[in-house]
């Protein structure tokens, strides 16, 4: 089981073995993501992608919210490519044609409940506004995993914003024992994402690039982390993709193929035994 991208990948041999990290890079593009790829400008995730890059798969949600509730149900972006694809996680009901026997299957509602009953430490790192908890709507997400943590400068609109919860994560990385779910959203590819080239007054496909490249410096210090604490295994995604005016469409929650197709990779970290 040493190849992530293989159907062989059987997670009820990872679960429970392995420390599990789901980072989702939120709004970024599949094309913007693969053309930095291509042009060798993510040296950090370029470790670990496949020799073609990115795999490009379909969102099951257009924003954020109803993204990550997917996710965290098990339905991941979908490969994009026709046919019935098992999913590597799924909360258990009848009549699933998605649920196969490699797939991690639980009984509670959400994959961070189904992991803390089964002795994982779960947190989140919280990004844009739905990870907040400044009001109701912001605290359903966080309040899946025991511990949550949001500050402005996390958020949306900050240069710094993945740097700083790289920090956070390590520094509660290295706080607990036994496994963990570490679950980051990653705020610097959201708008207002200008930030990253200074004097730019407005957002596009460039600055958007620019904060990918920032989010790729920022994600060393985590990898080296990880490795180093246990064996890891690493979901990094987009949740959804944005519009800079394709068919006149600007922003998200449309169906648009430059929101619904995003970025997928999954990779192994640290001494593995799967």
């Amino acid at each position: 089981m040493s190849d992530p991208m293989s159907q062989d990948l059987d997670m009820n041999r990872v679960v429970g073995t392995h420390d599990l990290v789901l980072i989702t890079l939120d709004t970024l593009r599949f094309d913007v993501a693969q053309d930095l790829f291509e042009r060798g400008e993510l040296p950090t995730l370029a470790r670990h992608l496949p020799a073609g890059g990115w795999e490009r798969r379909h969102s099951p949600g257009s924003f954020t919210y109803a993204a990550h509730h997917a996710f965290f149900a098990g339905y991941l972006p979908t490969p994009a490519a026709p046919g019935r694809h098992a999913r590597l996680f799924a909360s258990a009901f009848r009549g699933s044609e998605t649920t196969g026997r490699r797939t991690f299957a639980f009984e509670e509602a959400s994959l961070p409940e189904a992991l803390a009953a089964r002795g994982y430490h779960t947190m989140c790192i919280g990004g844009v506004g739905f990870f907040n908890k400044q009001n109701a709507l912001g605290r359903v997400l966080p309040g899946l995993f025991a511990e949550s943590h949001w500050n402005p400068s996390l958020g949306v609109g900050r240069r710094d914003s993945a740097r700083r919860q790289v920090a956070l994560a390590v520094e509660r990385l290295n706080a607990v024992e036994g496994r963990v779910l570490l679950f980051i959203n990653v705020s610097a590819l959201h708008a207002p994402n200008r930030v990253h080239l200074p004097g730019r007054d407005e957002d596009s496909i460039e600055t958007h690039a620019a904060a990918l490249r920032s989010v790729d410096a920022a994600l060393a210090p985590l990898f080296e982390a990880c490795a180093a604490r246990a064996p890891t295994f690493v979901i990094a995604c987009s949740d959804h993709g944005t519009a800079y005016g394709e068919d006149g469409h600007h922003g998200h929650r449309v169906a648009h193929d430059v929101v619904w197709t995003v970025p997928y990779a999954q990779f192994f970290l640290g001494s593995s035994q799967c």
